[in-house]
């Protein structure tokens, strides 16, 4: 089940950093960068970030995907996306986004980055419809691509 998770609740916190710390690792490795933001993350930063984070939360309560979100007037930015690796390959990444694609429909454009390298990544938002816009290397070697989503 998706449902909003509150950054007031110090548990929701605990277990947002925890997936954030099991999932980031494996995008890390991919494409071959380890200082990725969410790795650099406290309870406090998340605690304070601004973002609106929905979770895919298990019948027995475990966190098993995220997504989260920045708002501005005239659009939504995919700030984060993470799944349990534990449960790859079974839709729950592809569930959040269309969660915040439904909860803002009404948003005229959506932005997410990922690293180029990102195969699994990259193939999830195109499949959505995210076309991509721009590349930028982060470190050398490392390139993120953001992409777009025009809704209207």
């Amino acid at each position: 089940m998706i449902r909003t998770l509150s950054l007031e609740h110090r548990d929701a916190v605990q277990q947002i950093w925890a997936l954030q710390h099991m999932a980031y690792p494996l995008e890390a490795e991919l494409i071959g960068f380890t200082d990725l933001p969410p790795l650099l993350d406290t309870f406090e930063t998340i605690s304070s970030s601004g973002e609106v984070f929905y979770g895919n939360v298990s019948d027995d309560g475990e966190l098993i995907g995220a997504i989260a979100v920045e708002l501005e007037k005239d659009q939504v930015t995919i700030s984060r996306m993470m799944v349990h690796p534990g449960h790859f390959r079974k839709g729950i990444a592809g569930g959040l986004i269309q969660h915040v694609l439904d909860t803002y429909c009404d948003a005229p454009l959506f932005i997410v980055s990922t690293g180029t390298k990102n195969t699994p990544a990259v193939r999830l938002y195109e499949r959505f419809g995210f076309q991509p816009k721009d590349a930028f290397e982060v470190a050398p070697g490392v390139e993120l691509t953001e992409f777009h989503l025009l809704l209207k």
